[in-house]
């Protein structure tokens, strides 16, 4: 094996998680197992691939990266599920996992899988990763905060602003200079970027 990943595997069934790590170890990879997601993103890893049960109890692979998102953090998702329907498959892949691999799943499926995981998503790890901090920056705002930032990156002006939430010129500067405050942006592009990268975690995949 060229290169050494830690997978981090998420399945309810202790037997499970013994199972996928040896064989994780006997492909030459490192395994750390969890029962759940919360397990996992509440000492969130910085790097390597998870490897999750789609459990719709827990909220399935969109509640697994919402709680990372919550956490500022992303990591790429392969799904797993004995016989699973096409709409869990459909709804995995939307919330953003990279593969969906079906239980019992065949050693030789799941080592490409990793192989090809790697691959694709190291090019996208730094784009996820200023996409999330964008987020968690935009979340401190107020709601009015964020109607002013959205009309900036609309290209509007603080008189249009002022006249669409029909609130004064005056108030809508208060308002951005709030808003430039909590997102420590230095000029009015520089929040505008800000927003057009947090917009980019509801469609990465």
């Amino acid at each position: 094996m060229e290169q050494r990943t830690t997978i981090h595997i998420i399945d309810a069934d202790p037997r499970n998680r013994a199972a996928f790590a040896r064989s994780i170890f006997e492909m030459g990879h490192h395994a750390e197992v969890y029962e759940d997601a919360l397990e996992l993103t509440s000492h969130m890893p910085k790097q390597g691939i998870i490897l999750a049960h789609d459990d719709s109890d827990s909220g399935g692979i969109a509640g697994l990266v919402d709680k990372m998102a919550d956490r500022g953090a992303w990591l790429p998702v392969i799904a797993m599920e004995a016989e699973p329907d096409i709409d869990r498959v459909v709804m995995a892949m939307r919330a953003g996992a990279f593969d969906y691999l079906e239980q019992p799943i065949d050693r030789d499926a799941l080592e490409s899988a990793i192989e090809r995981v790697s691959r694709e998503a190291a090019a996208q790890v730094e784009q996820r990763q200023r996409a999330m901090d964008a987020r968690m920056r935009i979340s401190m705002l107020s709601n009015r905060e964020r109607e002013v930032l959205d009309r900036l990156a609309q290209g509007c002006s603080n008189k249009v602003i002022a006249r669409d939430l029909d609130i004064s010129p005056r108030t809508v500067e208060i308002h951005r200079g709030n808003m430039m405050d909590k997102l420590g942006a230095r000029h009015a592009a520089e929040a505008v970027r800000l927003r057009l990268e947090a917009s980019m975690s509801d469609w990465l995949h």
